[in-house]
Parts: structure tokens; sequence; C-alpha cells
């Protein structure tokens, strides 16, 4: 691990991965790995980029930040 601000740091993946894991994967036994998947997608196209509020955008969604700027 590299220091704060250094260009190695990986801090945003990690909590990317871990956000997924705490609020998607262990919440249910998944039958099949094509459903886990499909959820995965879901949860990232639907929920985390667009209207999940993210601190580098001063805690406003991708979509009221773009909208802003428009």
């Amino acid at each position: 691990m590299s220091g704060k601000g250094n260009c190695c740091d990986n801090a945003a993946a990690e909590t990317f991965f871990k956000t997924i894991k705490a609020k998607l994967i262990w919440r249910r036994s998944w039958d099949r790995r094509r459903q886990a998947e499909r959820a995965i997608f879901e949860y990232i196209n639907g929920f985390y980029n667009p209207r999940r509020s993210h601190s580098a955008l001063r805690w406003k969604s991708p979509v009221a930040f773009e909208r802003k700027l428009a």
C-alpha cells in the first residue's frame, strides 16, 4: 500500500468492492453464477453509478451533479 494521495493507492477500489459485497452479495444466496452477475450489473448501473451520493461530487448523485452543470 502506498501513502495517501499516491496514484498507487487503491482505497477507492477496495471501498467499491466492499460496498457491493456488504449491500448485495452477502445478503442472499445465489443459485447460479449468472444470477449474481446480473444482480451486480443492475446494482452498479441502476443504483451505484447513477443515484448513490458520492463524496467526490459533494454528496450529490452523478445524475444530480451533471444536471447542475448543464
